[in-house]
């Protein structure tokens, strides 16, 4: 039983420990962003509130618009998949023709 209990424990070390790795690096990689941020708040979070309101607005309102759009792509683009695979098939069919061999010259 104790075997099992260990076991267990050694397959979750080879699960979390990379996953901790990664979540280290990943909060060094971005620690300097979140300095510059913090500045930002600290020195214009007092003075500008309506104006972050507004980019708050204007910036989800632009993010909204961005996923429609995607959205509207996605759903023209997904029926033309079987008609791209047809093309991709006969393009590779005839792009396969025989070359000739090489010929070494003394």
């Amino acid at each position: 039983m104790e075997f099992l209990v260990m076991l267990l424990v050694g397959l979750g070390l080879l699960v979390v420990l990379p996953l901790l790795l990664l979540k280290l690096v990943l909060g060094l990689i971005f620690l300097p962003f979140k300095l510059i941020g913090l500045v930002f708040r600290v020195v214009f979070g007092v003075t500008f509130g309506i104006l972050g309101l507004v980019f708050k607005v204007l910036f989800s309102g632009a993010g909204l618009v961005l996923a429609l759009l995607f959205v509207a792509a996605v759903a023209v683009l997904v029926p033309l998949i079987p008609i791209l695979m047809i093309g991709a098939g006969v393009w590779l069919l005839f792009r396969s023709s025989p070359k000739p061999p090489l010929r070494l010259s003394a």
